[in-house]
């Protein structure tokens, strides 16, 4: 019988704008009345499983200061009020942010919510809806401040709540009353959650684990150099090096912890699964037994130590815990099953609830049946708030059937939480090197090594060494040194980092980019001095995020599923996977690029693989025109294959215009898709395994183009 674990990551950022103290986003408030709420309550159906939570102390901090009152919350603010007395600003402001919800699962069902927004426009111009203010009614501004925050709210809290869902029902001329009611229901809720997170430790169900305390990358913060090791040949920045800093993240968090729940955490969860030797005496120092970190990580270390030259080690070593020594300091460490826990994180909601339970059920099983019986671990361990607003249902049906079936499966398989199962497992396996890195690629490419990035740190070490010399010169008493490091921790955190650069991209980069500075400037002005000018100065730059490329010439590739000439494809649109990666990051893939065009006659698709794995097929869902699906059969590494076209009225025409070898490559006659050159054309590739969809090219929305007419060749000429 195998053991599995489950942790579930929690965190946001530190959003509370320094100066005024205002929280600028919402999302700690509403993905608690959310995510939060509902995985810890969804458990207590199930009480033989046993989990495992993260909750990082920077968003246990924000829920405390909101419920108690210590700070504001923006959105909050512009929502308790009264619609009548909304100026222009604020209703701008509602109209720009209220949509930003997961539009098919929380806005679609809702009549009201989607008329609003589509008189918003789908599409957010920001000159257009100034000039349509006056054309929204105070009704509408009220709807929609209402739905906005109900639809957020979980299906635990329409549970606890009554009410909430006889709001929906009538979906429509809402009150003030009945919107401050469902604002109450927020703040309510935010002060049950600990409690309820608290009370599922106290009954042997949960165990809840830290992270040091601003979600800095921790290596970096002891000594940024360490980023070498595994970035070798990179630009870095200025030197960082404060390992007081490193040790003070982890002592601020196992105290915040102990005096919210009552005892200290045993197990840490590394901001994103960052790691180095150098940690591990600072670990044990404040008490942690065991950190978890990313297969790719073990393997990296396995490969470093001396004790293991030589020796070829199966993947199958993943499935057990380890012991970690560096520096005559020694903890355990758990390290993460990739493929099935991005599974869970990124495709599970695009199947149904209970086939991707059973996917994961039967791939559990079957490493069961291949680790040492009852000392088998198999770690899942991912983001627990981010993907259940891809679920229709909150990822409830999904939930359900898969803890359900982990009960049933209790012969071969039971969950349990770290602390227990290194209770009755101590670790037989040992590493004396540790790799340095992060869960991501097993490096910290995301956080160091880019222009926006190096001049951030920069910034964050001039200001770190300009406080160290106001202690060293004895200028400031211990409450202006305890806000100034407040400061400096809250601007270590890795967030600011996670959006700097190319990698990532959100709306609100700028929002950011002006947090981050205003910690530093912070610094300066509590120990009474000027605040550099180059603080004052952006560090984002404005990005147009493009998430692949149109075609640009017509183009008549060989169908052979080989790329025999560069030129086959040259001028043919291009989606690179992963191109639109945001809070979330996806490790491993399938795909690697999508390439699309037009001859006159046809639609070309080529498709590369990472892995061609067994029992692979793809299926093209046509947007516009709308109601065409194409399917392949399992493919195979043997030139053409057949695929079927389903049109909108139920035909199925078979078409022998594909091939597979290297590549994928696929015709589809333009007459087929009812297509003419210089119509509009929408479609997305979805990659299924078993019957199980696991990538979409692209993720966000399909590929919009337009059909490539006869002249576009001289339009788009290309020397």
């Amino acid at each position: 019988m195998a053991n599995v674990v489950f942790l579930w990551h929690m965190h946001q950022p530190y959003y509370v704008n320094p100066v005024t103290r205002t929280a600028m986003m919402p999302w700690v408030r509403l993905h608690s009345v959310k995510g939060y709420l509902d995985m810890v309550s969804v458990i207590e159906d199930f009480p033989r499983i046993r989990v495992n939570f993260n909750l990082t102390p920077v968003l246990l901090l924000q829920i405390k200061e909101l419920i108690e009152g210590e700070i504001s919350d923006l959105w909050l603010e512009w929502t308790r009020k009264p619609a009548a007395e909304l100026n222009d600003d604020e209703k701008f402001a509602i109209l720009e942010n209220f949509f930003k919800i997961h539009w098919d699962n929380l806005v679609k069902p809702f009549p009201r919510y989607w008329e609003l927004l589509n008189k918003r426009g789908l599409t957010f111009y920001a000159d257009e809806v100034r000039r349509g203010l006056r054309y929204f009614t105070t009704q509408e501004f009220l709807d929609l401040q209402v739905w906005f925050n109900l639809a957020w709210c979980g299906y635990t809290a329409d549970k606890l709540f009554p009410e909430l869902k006889q709001l929906r029902a009538k979906g429509r001329d809402f009150t003030e009353q009945e919107k401050q009611r469902v604002l109450d229901i927020h703040l309510e809720i935010m002060r049950l959650v600990l409690k309820k997170y608290a009370d599922a430790e106290s009954r042997g169900q949960v165990e809840l684990t830290t992270t040091p305390f601003f979600h800095p990358i921790l290596p970096l913060v002891y000594d940024s150099q360490f980023a070498e090791r595994c970035l070798p040949g990179r630009k870095f920045p200025n030197r960082f090096r404060w390992p007081q800093d490193a040790a003070s993240h982890l002592t601020l968090a196992v105290e915040q912890h102990a005096k919210l729940f009552g005892k200290k955490p045993r197990g840490l969860w590394p901001s994103e699964g960052s790691i180095a030797p150098e940690l591990i005496p600072l670990m044990q120092q404040v008490g942690i037994q065991y950190f978890c970190s990313d297969e790719e990580n073990l393997f990296n270390s396995i490969k470093l130590d001396p004790a293991y030259k030589n020796q070829h080690l199966d993947h199958l070593e993943l499935f057990q815990g380890w012991r970690i020594h560096s520096d005559g300091a020694a903890v355990n460490a758990v390290f993460r099953e990739k493929p099935l826990s991005d599974f869970i994180g990124f495709m599970a909601a695009k199947n149904d609830a209970k086939q991707a339970a059973t996917h994961l059920l039967h791939h559990l099983t079957h490493i069961a049946n291949l680790v040492p019986r009852d000392t088998g671990l198999i770690p899942l361990i991912l983001d627990g708030e981010n993907a259940w607003e891809t679920f229709a249902d909150g990822g409830e049906s999904f939930l359900r059937a898969f803890y359900g079936g982990i009960e049933k499966e209790s012969e071969r398989l039971t969950s349990c939480t770290i602390e227990d199962y290194f209770q009755r497992n101590p670790p037989k396996r040992q590493l004396t090197t540790l790799h340095t890195g992060s869960w991501i690629s097993s490096n910290f490419d995301i956080w160091i090594g880019e222009d926006e990035e190096n001049r951030a740190w920069d910034l964050l070490g001039e200001a770190r060494a300009f406080l160290q010399r106001q202690i060293d010169a004895g200028v400031l008493d211990e409450a202006q040194q305890g806000k100034a490091f407040f400061e400096i921790y809250a601007a270590e955190g890795s967030d600011w980092f996670w959006w700097y650069g190319p990698d990532f991209h959100t709306d609100n980069d700028d929002l950011f980019d002006g947090l981050f500075r205003q910690h530093l400037k912070n610094v300066y002005l509590i120990c009474g001095a000027l605040i550099p000018p180059e603080l004052e100065v952006p560090i984002t730059r404005a990005k147009a995020v493009q998430v692949y490329e149109r075609p640009r010439e017509l183009i008549s590739p060989n169908i052979d599923g080989r790329a025999s000439s560069y030129f086959e494809w040259i001028g043919a649109g291009c989606y690179e996977a992963g191109s639109e990666q945001g809070a979330m990051y996806r490790a491993e893939r399938i795909a690697e690029k999508m390439y699309f065009g037009f001859s006159e006659e046809a639609l070309y698709v080529r498709l590369d693989l990472v892995k061609l794995q067994p029992n692979t097929s793809l299926t093209l869902i046509f947007f516009e025109p709308r109601g065409f699906i194409l399917k392949t059969g399992p493919l195979a590494r043997k030139g053409p294959q057949s695929f079927t076209i389903t049109t909108p009225g139920g035909v199925e025409l078979k078409r022998e215009s594909i091939a597979v070898d290297e590549i994928v490559e696929w015709e589809i006659p333009l007459l087929d898709l009812a297509l003419a050159p210089g119509r509009p054309v929408a479609f997305q590739l979805r990659v299924v395994q078993d019957g199980i969809e696991r990538e979409t090219c692209p993720e966000s929305g399909p590929i919009q183009i337009m059909v490539s007419t006869p002249e576009f060749n001289m339009k788009n000429w290309l020397v």
